[in-house]
């Protein structure tokens, strides 16, 4: 049978070449090692695990307003107040290195 009859016959599937094939096993294969690497907090030290566990409650207790301290606070709200600082190259900081110049800026 050719393929034109086929579909005349309203059969709509056709085999997966081995090229196809062997491109959706790669695919596969990506995906699950990229899902695996970005498991990021779960190949931390314990010891680090467990302090942004304990960060992560005082902002829950906090009901995630800012707190006193500037390790209290999240990336965002030490960004607003690098900003309000107008602290230089403050985009392209992570939470440390935002605090960092934020105390070296008052």
């Amino acid at each position: 049978m050719r393929v034109s009859d086929h579909i005349a016959e309203g059969v709509t599937h056709t085999m997966a070449t081995k090229k196809q094939t062997a491109a959706a096993k790669r695919n596969i294969k990506k995906a699950q090692k990229t899902a695996a690497k970005r498991r990021t907090i779960a190949s931390l030290p314990k010891r680090t695990r467990q302090d942004l566990g304990r960060q992560a409650a005082r902002g829950r207790a906090r009901g995630g307003a800012a707190g006193h301290d500037l390790e209290d606070r999240n990336r965002t709200q030490l960004y607003a107040e690098a900003k309000r600082l107008k602290i230089p190259g403050r985009s392209s900081m992570g939470k440390w290195e935002l605090i960092d110049a934020i105390r070296s800026a008052r």
